[in-house]
């Protein structure tokens, strides 16, 4: 299948470049970026210069993707929604890795986002692309929302908990600490070496934008704090619920592995989480304990950011939307050291 990528000189576009030059059913025919457009893809990543030789980046424009049998969107919040209702009648499948259709109610981007959505007629369309949770709702999609990478996670620690009624759905907290390479490539202030270097930081206190889709996706009021760690790549979610009694909360642990026995990409123990272990993986290592002091159910999962958070989860929902198996062409086993 002919492939674009939208926004492909980002983090997440170079690394859907990087799995999809893997991919036996996938082929990147069209990468636009508009801040390198004209730049060769090999001079910008050489690591993607064995596959991507003579490939170079064009300016953003949908009219580039007209006859591709898939795109994948990698923008930043707010800019996807100029370029799908291009598309959504043009490329048979659409997998936008933004935030613009994840929320169902549109009233919550002028809240969360700060803008108005501008195609609130094409939310309903589109699946939700957590293929653990809404795998057969993605078997033949042709409009796909891929979760942001903050909400993969604490989504895997407590969705299963909610719903199978071990925790209060109110006052869950979720702890979540992020490489710096969520932020994207551009350069900021806050990015900067020296900054990041030997610093833990928290932001976006109480009204983080990734709050709603928390909420939406989990079941559950939830109080977000995002952390900013000192390392390029993983997210590792400590989320808190109180358990509703304790037989219930002591079970946390199994509750999680019967939900994720079948699981290709989910990693159940008892062992405590660490993003290293999930490093170019599309693996989430997940784990739960109880503390019967407190009441609470102490629920923490790890991945990482650009692959099971972002690319590789796109990749996942992608094949099993055109009738693949959702393995293929997905790496499963970290790097290390």
């Amino acid at each position: 299948m002919r492939t674009g990528i939208a926004g492909a000189s980002g983090y997440l576009g170079a690394e859907l470049l990087r799995l999809l030059a893997g991919h036996p059913s996938f082929e990147v025919a069209v990468a636009q970026g508009d801040s390198s457009a004209g730049v060769e893809v090999a001079k910008l990543y050489p690591n993607l210069a064995p596959a991507y030789g003579d490939l170079v980046f064009s300016p953003l424009d949908p009219a580039g993707f007209d006859g591709l049998d898939a795109v994948f969107i990698a923008l930043p919040a707010g800019r996807s929604q100029d370029l799908v209702p291009a598309l959504a009648g043009s490329v048979p499948l659409v997998v936008d890795l933004g935030a613009d259709f994840r929320l169902r109610d549109p009233s919550l981007y002028p809240i969360w986002y700060g803008f108005e959505h501008r195609a609130p007629e094409l939310l309903g369309r589109f699946v939700y692309g957590l293929p653990e949770l809404f795998r057969h709702e993605l078997a033949g999609a042709r409009l796909v929302a891929a979760p942001g990478c903050y909400v993969t996670a604490a989504t895997m620690a407590l969705e299963p908990l909610v719903r199978e009624g071990l925790i209060e759905p109110t006052g869950v907290i979720v702890d979540a600490a992020s490489g710096t390479s969520g932020a994207g490539r551009s350069p900021s202030a806050t990015m900067h070496h020296p900054v990041v270097n030997e610093s833990f930081s928290a932001y976006g206190l109480i009204n983080h934008r990734h709050t709603p889709e928390m909420e939406q996706a989990i079941g559950a009021q939830i109080l977000f704090t995002a952390h900013l760690a000192p390392m390029t790549r993983g997210i590792l979610a400590t989320c808190y619920g109180r358990a509703v009694d304790g037989r219930a909360g002591s079970r946390a642990l199994e509750v999680l592995q019967d939900a994720y026995h079948d699981d290709p990409f989910v990693q159940v123990s008892a062992v405590p989480c660490a993003t290293r272990d999930t490093y170019g993986s599309n693996t989430v290592q997940v784990t739960a304990r109880y503390d019967g002091r407190t009441g609470y159910v102490v629920s923490l999962a790890a991945l990482d950011n650009l692959v099971k958070g972002g690319a590789g989860q796109a990749i996942q929902a992608a094949n099993l939307a055109v009738g693949l198996e959702e393995t293929v062409g997905l790496p499963t086993l970290g790097l290390v050291p």
